[in-house]
């Protein structure tokens, strides 16, 4: 079942999980799982809790289980929604697709709307607080508080980019390749990549419960997926510079909560408070000592954070 130092896919599978009497929906107790239908794509979504709506939007490789340490708890406050961003997890992929963050912000406002929300807070880790912040910029009206976990702005980060910001990237720069170059080298053993990833940007990969990487491996081996992924990056490096330019001077008028990882590489290098009070009005933040996996790696502060800070 262990192959160096990563886990094999055998020792996950599905039906593996189903042996030991484990199920996605066991990772998030009351809430319930279905699929929203956009104008473009069908979003998977699970709901629970009660309480003002809150839109929970996950990272890359992964899928909305990575919430699944702090979701329950915060559905005792809060109406909870969490969702795969198109192209992840069982979302709809298309292929040739648009996966700009204007795009996929536009599902997730869809998506709330269908639910009956036409407000809620919003909160955003690695790509998802990506498509978080462009949300916030189309739809101010819409969102009441937004929390950014482990991101500085895009743009600046391409335009400041040096040797120690590259080499622990990298994936910005392989994942922009042209098709299939990425794709390719991917799909020829997606798991040892997604568990590199993990490995290389947490500081515990224990804190990946065996459910919540299951759910990751099983998502990622699918093609379409690893190809999808390669298109969120490819627009992040072209389209959504376009559209960031054009927003230049533009703030986010909400509060904002801005969350690291203090032993990330992002955490050690930069001023997040800082970088972010140039692009929001309102902004207090905090560094939490872990990796880039915040939910999962500091889950108790990481959803204390959350709470008190949309509760006040």
């Amino acid at each position: 079942m262990v192959r160096g130092s990563f886990l094999t896919l055998s020792a996950y599978r599905p039906n593996f999980l189903i042996t030991l009497g484990f199920s996605t929906a066991l990772m998030l107790p009351n809430f319930q799982q279905q699929t929203i239908a956009t104008s473009e794509v069908n979003i998977n979504v699970w709901t629970g809790g009660k309480g003002f709506p809150l839109l929970l939007l996950h990272g890359y490789p992964q899928t909305y289980a990575m919430w699944h340490k702090i979701a329950p708890r915060l559905a005792e406050n809060f109406t909870v929604v969490a969702t795969d961003l198109r192209g992840y997890g069982d979302s709809d992929k298309p292929q040739g697709g648009d996966y700009s963050k204007r795009t996929m912000a536009r599902d997730q406002v869809e998506l709330m709307s269908q639910l009956g929300y036409e407000e809620f807070y919003l909160v955003g880790h690695d790509r998802g607080a990506r498509v978080a912040r462009r949300l916030t910029l189309d739809y101010p009206e819409q969102v009441k508080k937004l929390a950014l976990l482990d991101i500085l702005p895009t743009y600046e980060l391409y335009q400041n980019t040096d040797r120690e910001f590259a080499t622990a990237y990298y994936h910005w720069f392989f994942l922009i390749q042209p098709y299939p170059l990425p794709e390719t080298l991917i799909g020829t053993n997606p798991e040892y990549f997604l568990q590199a990833c993990l490995r290389s940007w947490s500081k515990d990969f224990s804190a990946f419960t065996p459910q919540a990487l299951a759910e990751y491996i099983r998502c990622f081996s699918d093609s379409s997926t690893i190809h999808a992924t390669c298109e969120d990056y490819r627009a992040a490096a072209s389209i959504d510079l376009i559209h960031d330019e054009s927003d230049m001077n533009r703030k986010i008028q909400c509060p904002v909560l801005i969350l690291w990882g203090s032993q990330g590489i992002l955490g050690r290098k930069y001023d997040f408070v800082s970088h972010w009070r140039q692009k929001a009005i309102h902004v207090r933040g905090m560094g939490i000592d872990c990796g880039h996996f915040l939910a999962e790696e500091k889950p108790e502060e990481t959803y204390l954070a959350i709470r008190d800070f949309l509760s006040s």
